[in-house]
């Protein structure tokens, strides 16, 4: 699990919400992509520049690219691509769809909830309040938000074009 502090000053203490690894990850592809526009990036340059396992990039990848967030581009130069402009991927959306079949408490499981306070718990519509403001705040930001103008994000992530190589 990876942490995300809930606060609106990031470097004050605060609460601290879960975010699965797989968000994480498609996150740091979506990214990665983003500073690498126009461009076909390999699954072995996003994994090195993520510091990711390969095979677990190739699950989120696929995810990425059935919710019509990346592209393939088949053949010897082929790779990855961003399928729509960064300023048109919402943050919210993503973690909405990485994130929705994870409860945040048991009592959000469904048929395996086996806490004995849920029928009567008040706690559960306080946590349900404090995951949509979550994702309301997510919502308000886009990739785009996240790589324009983020001189180290960019010399982290970019490659070199084909003919740079």
């Amino acid at each position: 699990m990876i942490y995300v502090k809930l606060s609106i000053d990031p470097f004050r203490e605060g609460t601290v919400m879960r975010v699965t690894k797989r968000t994480n990850l498609a996150m740091r592809v979506l990214m990665f992509c983003a500073v690498n526009l126009g461009r076909n990036v390999t699954k072995a340059q996003i994994a090195k520049g993520c510091n990711s396992s390969e095979n677990h990039l190739g699950h989120v990848v696929n995810q990425l690219g059935q919710f019509g967030y990346l592209k393939t581009i088949r053949g010897r130069r082929g790779g990855l691509q961003l399928a729509m402009p960064a300023s048109e991927i919402s943050i919210g959306e993503v973690f909405r769809r990485f994130e929705s079949d994870v409860p945040v408490v048991e009592c959000f499981a469904g048929n395996v909830n086996t806490c004995p306070l849920a029928p009567v718990c008040r706690l559960r519509h306080g946590i349900s309040g404090a995951v949509a403001a979550f994702y309301s705040h997510l919502d308000g930001i886009l990739l785009s938000h996240l790589v324009n103008e983020n001189t180290g994000l960019c010399e982290l992530l970019e490659q070199p074009s084909v003919a740079e190589a």
